[in-house]
């Protein structure tokens, strides 16, 4: 198995050696940049399979190098390093297209616990199965494509990984449970409210006023793929 590729975006060079030092012992081949370009640069130069981005930088924000991220149709996973705590900056970093965000101060053993959940996640279906289909709703599993009656929609990774596993059992009802273990790893300590922050974000993508529903809500259990009433 490859070595897993590290990028730490911080403007404090203590603690970007103190977590390139943590992260190196726990195996992982850790980079640091501590400016917004010095951080593109890097990113659009090379591969990662995850970006460490702090908030506030010297130049522009993390939220900033993250919206150009996806802007450019980078989709490498960043998990969001910040002080803000407030829920409208929250929301903030995950409209930018963080896929996690982790509030300072943090554990060095939170921080190393989303990291592991972050990276192990596998592909959710074999990209040789081709698209998969629902309604007009049209997702290929390998080259991240998705469609509704034939429009494009680009999502996030994040939201990419929970509409795939939604698929996977598509009339079938997912357990919150089971649907955080799945995409934040069953040792992720963060806020459940957060699976509610990307359901609403994939149906505002997915969903547009006068197409039928796609994801359905089932009180006090979780939530299932299957058309519904068109939404008005």
């Amino acid at each position: 198995m490859s070595t897993s590729r590290l990028l730490i975006v911080d403007d404090d060079p203590e603690l970007r050696s103190f977590l390139a030092t943590e992260l190196g012992v726990e195996g992982y081949s850790c980079e640091q940049a501590g400016s917004g370009q010095e951080a593109l640069g890097l990113i659009r130069g090379q591969s990662w399979d995850l970006v460490l981005l702090d908030w506030g930088l010297p130049d522009f924000s993390g939220v900033e190098v993250c919206r150009r991220m996806r802007s450019g149709g980078i989709a490498t996973p960043v998990l969001m390093l910040t002080g803000h705590d407030e829920v409208r900056e929250r929301v903030e970093a995950l409209d930018s297209g963080a896929d996690d965000y982790l509030t300072k101060p943090f554990s060095i053993e939170e921080l190393l616990a989303r990291v592991r959940a972050r990276l192990r996640r596998t592909s959710l279906a074999d990209p040789s199965d081709g698209w998969l289909r629902l309604a007009d709703l049209a997702v290929n599993p390998g080259s991240h494509e998705v469609t509704r009656a034939g429009q494009p929609i680009h999502l996030t990774a994040r939201e990419f990984e929970l509409l795939l596993h939604l698929f996977r059992q598509p009339g079938v009802v997912q357990e919150r449970r089971s649907i955080l273990d799945a995409l934040w790893g069953e040792d992720w300590m963060g806020d459940d409210n957060l699976l509610d922050v990307y359901v609403r974000y994939l149906r505002r993508k997915l969903e547009p006023p006068g197409r039928p529903t796609l994801i359905q809500t089932v009180r006090g259990v979780g939530f299932m793929l299957k058309e519904g009433p068109t939404r008005g």
